[in-house]
């Protein structure tokens, strides 16, 4: 059973523990807020961040916090190297796998670095609220392929998501946020490398098409 809220007083906490205490195996009370985030200057998305678990739940809930501690560090050193060189003005990392920087667009495209699963990526995000729009930009940035990824030295990833609202432009490299201090270090340099040269190869491209 879960209980969806945007608060718990201390006697709702209390009282889902002690059923949770009380009732057999089959029976499991969840306590969950839901908060509204912004990771820098994407559009606004649900977060639901569990306040009552289970006691068996406990030591996977705790793991999971200790990783999106793990993200929240990564991605904060990222952002702190990237507003050094003037990439952005970006200051707090929040605890996902990813984080999106502006391009200067009214936030219909984005410059975005992620890790999911044992691959890391750089992209450009494209997702206005008007879907034919991004199909549109992403069709024009496609036309100049060759010459995209001949400036960058790179051959990159060209989804246009038919099935979705966004579309994307990515590169991808090999690296968890499990990994080791010195690979990490050495994931996050490459991304580094990456951005930049994005925003040097499509920025002035961008500046012309997306207005």
């Amino acid at each position: 059973i879960v209980w969806i809220a945007k608060e718990f007083r201390d006697e709702h906490r209390q009282a889902l523990e002690l059923l949770n205490q009380r009732t057999g195996e089959d029976t499991e009370f969840f306590g969950v807020v839901i908060e509204l985030w912004k990771i820098g200057n994407s559009p606004p998305a649900p977060h639901f961040k569990m306040v009552v678990v289970p006691n068996e739940w406990k030591k996977t809930f705790t793991t999971g916090t200790e990783r999106s501690r793990r993200y929240r560090e990564f991605f904060q050193k990222l952002i702190d190297s990237l507003r050094e060189q003037g990439f952005t003005n970006a200051r707090k990392a929040q605890r996902f796998n990813f984080y999106h920087f502006s391009a200067g667009h009214a936030q219909r495209v984005q410059y975005g670095a992620r890790l999911t699963g044992e691959k890391a990526k750089v992209e450009i995000y494209i997702d206005s609220k008007d879907r034919d729009w991004n199909k549109a930009l992403f069709d024009k940035l496609v036309e100049h392929r060759e010459d995209i990824e001949s400036d960058l030295s790179e051959s990159l990833e060209w989804e246009r998501q038919d099935d979705r609202r966004y579309s994307r432009v990515a590169i991808s490299h090999e690296g968890s946020i499990d990994d080791n201090p010195e690979k990490l270090e050495e994931t996050r340099a490459w991304m580094i490398e990456k951005l930049l040269n994005f925003e040097r190869v499509f920025g002035p491209m961008l500046d012309e098409l997306a207005n």
